[in-house]
């Protein structure tokens, strides 16, 4: 049994044998305070997907790995931003791979396009076998997980609609959905959004958990 944990946007910590794995703790979550890099000081490995910000706010990470010593892992792009302020990472790009007590499986994919913006190089994830992690991706070939116990769905984005993003769930067919990609959201708008999508995946049979933004878990 794992534990995943959100800590507002896309940072979520999964948790397991005492081991946590902390994934893109980007500045959309540290922008308002609530979320600090103290907040991450026993996690013993992190994980950076792709170079946007609101995945990756080098500063805080910084922080992060010098109070914690966690490892960092991230693919080719990232690590050769981050080695400009003096950050050294392993790569982990595509195939199979284990940090401490996870099996990660990494899949390069292609980032949703946004307004003016170039493609980065991102890096999907398969944790243990259950947890489908897209990033913001849609891609076709991560259909293939159809079926799976979890995925983390991006569920509000300039780079796409409810319509696509639903469209992708329904085909992918998971047992259940942790919603991130929301940083940007007011708490009203939030509520009423998750609502919807509770509904319309409810009838699918597909459970979207409603989890809270800052500190709620769920096990897998």
């Amino acid at each position: 049994m794992m534990k995943i944990t959100k800590y507002l946007h896309s940072c979520l910590v999964f948790e397991q044998s005492d081991f946590k794995l902390l994934f893109d703790p980007g500045t959309f979550s540290f922008a308002e305070g609530t979320v600090t890099p103290e907040m991450f000081k026993d996690v013993d490995a992190v994980i950076i997907t792709h170079k946007h910000p609101d995945h990756i706010d080098p500063e805080n990470l910084k922080k992060i790995i010098d109070i914690s010593g966690a490892a960092l892992y991230t693919n080719s792009e990232v690590a050769a931003e981050i080695q400009k302020i003096g950050m050294n990472a392993e790569l982990i790009e595509e195939g199979n791979y284990t940090v401490g007590p996870f099996k990660l499986r990494a899949i390069p994919v292609v980032h949703e396009p946004l307004l003016d913006n170039p493609t980065p190089q991102m890096t999907a994830f398969v944790i243990n076998g259950k947890v489908l992690h897209p990033v913001d991706s849609f891609e076709e070939k991560l259909l293939e997980y159809k079926g799976i116990e979890l995925v983390i769905l991006p569920t509000m984005a300039p780079f796409t609609t409810e319509l696509k993003i639903a469209d992708f769930a329904d085909r992918l067919q998971p047992k259940r959905i942790l919603p991130v990609h929301d940083g940007f959201a007011k708490d009203f708008f939030l509520k009423q959004r998750y609502e919807n999508y509770t509904k319309h995946f409810k009838q699918k049979g597909i459970e979207f958990i409603n989890i809270k933004p800052l500190g709620d878990s769920v096990e897998v």
